[in-house]
This record gives C-alpha cells, structure tokens and sequence, in this order.
C-alpha cells in the first residue's frame, strides 16, 4: 500500500510541476516542497508501522544525494533550483523500486530514473529546439554560417578521426586475427564518424539555438517575473522585489 501511495504522490507531483514548468517555464517551490515533506512523513510512519528503521533510511540515503547532484547542476547554471528539488522528492519518494512493479532494472532505482531523464530531456529538447528553428528563421541562417565559417576546420578533423578509427580498427583486426577486410575496415570506421559528426553538428546547433533562439535584449520596462538576466550565474528567475528595484 505504502508503495502505491508513494508512486502516486510522485506521479500527481510531477505532473502538476511540469504543468506549471510549461506554462511559466518555473516550478513553485512549494511543488517539491510538498513532495519531500510528504515522502518523509510517509517513511516515518512507514517505519513504525514495519517496526523497521529501513523505510526512512532508505529514502534519506537516496534522496539527499540526489539534492545534492541537483544544487550541483544548479550552481554551474545547468538547472533551476526547481528542478533541482523536483528530482530530489522523486527520490525521496521512490529509494527503491515500487512493488507493484514486476520487471527488474540493471541499475538501482533512482539511478535508472535519473538516467531516463536525462535521455527523455535530451530528446526533448532536440525537438523543442527543431521547432524553435523552424518558427525563428535567425537560428538557421546563423547556423549554416557558423557550420560554413568552420568548414575547413570541421572538414580536417572529420579527416584525422577517420584516420584514427581506421587504425584502430587495423589494429584490432590484427590482434584478434580476422582477415582485413577493406570493405570492413571502411564501414566500421565510417560508423563512429558519422555519430561524431553529428554530435558535432548537433552541439553547434544547440549552442547557435541558444544564443540566437533564449537570448534577446528588452528594455527594462518589459521585464517580467521569471525571467533569468544573461549576467546571472545561476537559472534563476528575477523577483517581484528585484522587478521592482
């Protein structure tokens, strides 16, 4: 029962958060607020009912690292300190897998949780970024400039890392002995090239996105609550009394 509480508190938490993410681009703090006082609460009498100290143990075991790692990638610029809460109550509500879940994870729970969100954020905002591109003619022209700006160098170290993968590949094949295949030599170098060049293609993207598409100067009267100044080290949104001021 505790587990299916756990997992719904988590699951109306986060969707309430990501609404407000959506419509603000903030997440109030009461949201995570809410979900670790209530996961702890939980684990507490989760704890008495079991006459066992693991409940509690567990979820502040997991759950503090992981508002440490949050502040960490809030203090680098990388989060908001929403955010940061937000995947600290996830863990503090789910330590462990839920046990109405019948599959096993190679890695621990949390850890597993972590890494898909990383992957969903990723894809994310991939396609949050095509579509700011495709509404904002700037982003792509300034794209294809930067890429055609930097063809040479991009064309020469395209060349170098085929030649590096190649060896390697020549080198492999004679330590494990196989016949050195051209044809084969060629298409597992080419592979690893290819996802490197889009890496590379798609890092510069990003990057033109963001300077293009999330940065923009406005007089001071048009300034609203929530919105991050570019001198700001941290993802964090001016104030009412800082507006004000």
């Amino acid at each position: 029962m505790f587990s299916e509480i756990h997992f719904l508190i988590a699951l109306v938490g986060s969707a309430i958060a990501g609404i407000y993410d959506l419509k603000t681009t903030e997440i109030p703090d009461a949201i995570p607020h809410a979900m670790i006082a209530l996961a702890l609460c939980l684990a507490l009498v989760e704890s008495l009912v079991q006459r066992s100290y693991l409940p509690m143990f567990y979820s502040l075991l997991a759950g503090i690292p992981f508002l440490a790692f949050g502040f960490l990638l809030y203090y680098f610029g990388q989060w908001g300190g929403g955010d940061a809460k937000l995947l600290a109550a996830m863990v503090f509500l789910l330590p462990t897998k839920p046990s109405f879940l019948n599959f096993n994870f190679l890695l621990p729970f949390p850890v597993t949780y972590l890494l898909n969100v990383f992957y969903v954020g990723a894809v994310y905002m991939i396609l949050y970024a095509l579509v700011l591109a495709l509404i904002d003619r700037r982003i792509l022209e300034e794209f294809f400039k930067k890429v055609k700006a930097s063809a040479s160098l991009l064309s020469l170290t395209v060349l170098a890392c085929f030649l590096a993968f190649f060896s390697v590949n020549w080198y492999f094949a004679n330590v494990i002995g196989i016949e050195k295949d051209l044809v084969f030599l060629l298409r597992n170098s080419a592979l690893p090239l290819t996802l490197l060049v889009c890496l590379l293609l798609l890092w510069k993207f990003v990057k033109v996105v963001e300077d293009v598409g999330f940065k923009k100067r406005i007089p001071v009267s048009k300034l609203k609550v929530g919105d991050v100044l570019l001198e700001s080290r941290q993802w964090e949104g001016i104030t009412k009394e800082e507006l004000r001021k």
